[in-house]
């Protein structure tokens, strides 16, 4: 099949898109044609519409979304294109001018597409997706959309609970991508060919692992609000595992990537070490649900980045997995990539990096072509609290390190801290501050360079419970009381050589309602989409007044979700879901946590999650 990765320009531009390209702010997010782009002339018996609720910037950020796009267009006969949330201006300009939401690589809109797959990695995203589909001209609501095409998927984080988009979502991908995507298309083009029925499909795919179908669930309530029962209808499996990549040397990494033809937020080339963590924080959804560890050997690693590198001329590399420095032959990967990389002044950065295990000496390795600050989480300001948390870092960890890094000329530090974490009291929060002035403190005790004074950034982000970790079925701090606990930091960070920053109560509140709503939330979300909600996860276009009214609309109280503690034997909405990680563990964990005892972490010690029943051998790599 002729096969054209662009290396410039692209197709050609629709008149009615000219005219209204040079009315919007950057217009090059809606053009297309950039390099490494594919374009399938003919033999396409399948087109997949790769979708991404946020900006062009963003979404051509993400790693998966370039992974799938690679392994999608790597299958004959299937052309996988790319579509991004329109932003406000351009919006307008579409409706106006009647033009649907469009693919960027042919132009065509995506009503007409087979299968239309969303990528969903934050909960403030999913009024994206309700205006995505609006705008592509088509029903919001699966049971409006009658026929096998357009197939509505969604894949990524969030869909470990997929209830609140359950009425919207045709069929749920609680995996990994590069393993069940393709096979769901694979299924798709036999149905296609049969003729078989949208029905007939979907009670079909339900048979197979990895596929979750809303509609073949039934959600029984308490007079209470929580749930009585999940039902599963028509021979559904009570509960659907995730599907996963069990060899990540064999799975496709896209050395040969598409170029951006403006900014992206992270503009270079990232580098996949290893997926899941070892660690085991309390408070970490990834760290859960992307279980079991397993790595790519060093070998391969310089090969594709090296690869990528040469094929899409970027300067910078950078080093992607929860916890970076974890990767156990870290040093000699990135000495066959520095070996590349420094005659042709480009960089490497090690992000995810952890104060108990960091190498000063790495750093001065990797920092010869750029010099950048130090990032640090240790998320609680007391040990208590980290031990709770599992964070299995001491303080005596982040000063010795940083002691380190101050002594060799560093004099930037970010630190990032979690408020209203389990357990927390007023002496962790207070804690936050004490551990910054003693880092404070470190700078003028062990720098060369004093006189030049010290930069350290405190963050705290605003504990959210998330689905299948130890902490799912803990409350939310209230509105009032993040507000209480910023005011009382803020009121202990008394240096100009530190400076605070937090996150907003609203937006935490409901990124905790919509991570644990049930199906029921699906009407709020569709409420306050048809009264304008869009683009939540921006500042300038988030209104807390509009989604509390639609709560009001629809009879449903946001604390009732957020702010309201489990029992152990309550039914949870994403329990038709597994990740592989069992529910009793969690419960110990969460167990530990109000005991302060932490879990050693994975290449110490199995504590026997689950998680290794999905691997092919039976265990973890680490």
């Amino acid at each position: 099949m002729p096969l054209d990765r662009k290396r410039c320009g692209g197709a050609r531009l629709k008149p009615e898109l000219e005219r209204i390209l040079s009315r919007v702010q950057k217009p090059a997010r809606y053009t297309g044609g950039e390099y490494g782009s594919t374009v399938k002339n003919e033999g396409v018996s399948c087109r997949v519409a790769l979708c991404f609720p946020d900006t062009y910037e963003i979404g051509m950020s993400n790693l998966g979304l370039r992974i799938l796009y690679g392994v999608l267009n790597a299958m004959d006969g299937v052309w996988c294109q790319r579509v991004f949330a329109p932003w406000t201006d351009m919006e307008e300009e579409m409706r106006k001018a009647g033009i649907p939401l469009y693919a960027l690589e042919s132009g065509d809109g995506i009503a007409d597409f087979d299968i239309i797959g969303f990528s969903l990695g934050y909960e403030m995203a999913y009024s994206n997706v309700l205006n995505m589909l609006d705008l592509a001209g088509l029903p919001v609501r699966s049971e409006d959309r009658k026929d096998l095409r357009p197939l509505v998927v969604a894949g990524g984080t969030c869909v470990f609970n997929p209830e609140p988009l359950a009425d919207f979502v045709d069929v749920f991908l609680p995996g990994e991508g590069e393993d069940v995507l393709p096979y769901l298309v694979e299924r798709y083009r036999a149905a296609k060919r049969d003729g078989l029925s949208k029905e007939a499909f979907l009670l079909s795919l339900s048979q197979e692992e990895g596929f979750y179908i809303p509609s073949l669930y039934e959600h029984v309530y308490h007079e209470d609000g929580t749930l009585s029962e999940i039902r599963p209808l028509n021979g559904a499996p009570a509960q659907v595992n995730k599907r996963i990549v069990h060899d990540m040397d064999r799975a496709l990494y896209p050395e040969k990537t598409i170029v951006p033809s403006t900014e992206i937020v992270h503009d270079r080339v990232m580098l996949e070490l290893f997926r899941g963590c070892v660690r085991g924080c309390r408070f970490c959804q990834a760290g859960y649900v992307y279980r079991p560890v397993r790595s790519r050997s060093p070998e391969l690693l310089i090969k594709q980045g090296i690869g990528a590198l040469s094929a899409s001329g970027y300067q910078e590399i950078s080093l992607a997995s929860l916890s970076t420095s974890d990767y156990r032959p870290l040093g000699d990967l990135c000495d066959g990539l520095l070996s590349w990389c420094e005659p042709r002044n480009a960089s490497l950065s090690l992000p995810s990096l952890r104060a108990d295990n960091f190498s000063m000496e790495l750093m001065r390795r990797v920092q010869r072509v750029r010099k950048s600050g130090l990032t640090f989480a240790p998320e609680a300001g007391t040990q208590r609290l980290r031990d709770a948390i599992n964070k299995n870092v001491t303080e005596e960890d982040l000063l010795r390190t940083c002691r380190t890094a101050f002594s060799g000329g560093w004099s930037q530090v970010k630190l990032y801290f979690m408020l209203g974490l389990p357990t927390e009291t007023d002496e962790d929060v207070l804690g936050i501050a004490d551990l910054a002035f003693k880092v404070l403190k470190t700078f003028y005790d062990a720098s060369p360079v004093r006189n030049r004074g010290v930069r350290i950034t405190v963050s705290t982000a605003l504990f959210v419970p998330k689905p299948h970790t130890p902490f799912q079925w803990e409350a939310q701090d209230t509105r009032e009381e993040f507000e209480r606990k910023i005011a009382l930091l803020r009121s202990a960070m008394r240096s100009k050589s530190i400076s605070y920053s937090w996150h907003d109560p609203d937006t935490s509140l409901l990124e905790a309602v919509l991570a644990r709503g049930d199906r029921r939330v699906g009407k709020v979300i569709e409420t306050a989409w048809r009264r304008g909600a869009k683009f939540d996860a921006w500042e300038e276009h988030f209104s807390p007044e509009r989604w509390k009214d639609a709560f009001a609309a629809c009879g449903l109280d946001p604390a009732f979700y957020a702010n309201r503690v489990r029992f152990k034997d309550e039914l949870l909405p994403w329990s038709s879901i597994s990740s592989g990680v069992r529910t009793e563990y969690l419960w110990r964990e969460r167990e530990q946590a109000y005991r302060s005892e932490i879990t050693p972490d994975c290449r110490r010690q199995c504590t026997g999650c689950g998680a290794d029943r999905l691997y092919t051998e039976g265990k973890c790599d680490e």
